[in-house]
């Protein structure tokens, strides 16, 4: 009991609303913006919008907040190309980031994915966390049309996209990960000691059959549940002390710690 109400404490903090703030500084060269926020995560994505008038505003860059100064509370954001509404029918402006645009942070914490073993720790889990869950059948749906019986890290951000899901929950071995979608960060680690007597590949879904392509990334079916995640998580947490502990503590998972850049 005392797991699912910390798990429930955490997301009700990350659903506390989406966080905005204005540009202070712009370094084009580096594609990167600060702001101003009483308490942020590295790893929390968005974007940056410029208002055109009072009435309406344009999404110029998706963002990533990829370090956090708690003394001066400055975040430094790291700004990618915006395509989640990509449509070249449409026109769109050319206008560039400048201080005074709006950082927004955070949208779609309110939706999330969920990754299981099995139909009961996937229940046990949601059941537990007040948050609107996108039905992993919708995720394997997807997965089926691209091919990929084994989810690729495009996959789960073109599924961000296209159901605005904003934070992706993990089930490996008696805990819980709690990761931004898009970034692929773990924002917190908790302990769900659930028993995964049976584990559903890719994981759990009332799908019975995820296609596959002939060849290329993504369309082998996974030997296992567990080592796919966690080369994912490792791959975009490669500075992650936490996360270099537990791995340390599987030794069939010790060949990705060669990834990990701690002290680096």
């Amino acid at each position: 009991m005392k797991y699912t109400i910390l798990l429930i404490l955490m997301v009700s903090q990350m659903l506390a609303a989406v966080i905005k703030a204005p540009v202070l500084s712009v370094d084009n060269e580096k594609e990167q913006v600060t702001i101003s926020v009483d308490h942020i995560d590295v790893g929390v994505s968005g974007f940056v919008v410029h208002h055109i008038t009072p009435e309406h505003s344009s999404i110029l860059k998706s963002a990533t907040v990829i370090a956090y100064d708690k003394a001066k509370k400055i975040a430094t954001i790291q700004m990618d190309a915006f395509n989640a509404l990509r449509n070249n029918s449409l026109p769109y402006g050319k206008w560039q980031v400048q201080a005074g645009d709006t950082v927004e942070l955070a949208f779609g914490y309110s939706r999330a994915l969920l990754i299981a073993p099995n139909e009961e720790i996937y229940h046990q889990i949601s059941k537990s966390v007040r948050i609107q869950w996108i039905h992993p059948d919708l995720f394997a749906t997807v997965l089926s049309f691209a091919g990929h019986p084994t989810p690729l890290l495009s996959d789960f951000n073109s599924f961000a996209n296209a159901a605005s899901v904003g934070l992706l929950f993990i089930y490996l071995d008696k805990k819980v990960y709690t990761v931004d979608i898009k970034s692929f960060v773990i924002l917190n680690i908790t302990d769900a000691p659930f028993e995964a007597k049976k584990k559903q590949r890719p994981f759990y879904t009332r799908v019975t059959k995820i296609d596959a392509n002939w060849w290329g990334a993504g369309s082998d079916e996974m030997q296992a549940y567990a080592p796919h995640y966690y080369e994912l998580l490792v791959q975009n947490n490669k500075k992650s002390k936490q996360l270099h502990e537990i791995v340390k503590s599987h030794k069939e998972l010790h060949d990705l710690l060669d990834e990990f850049e701690i002290g680096k």
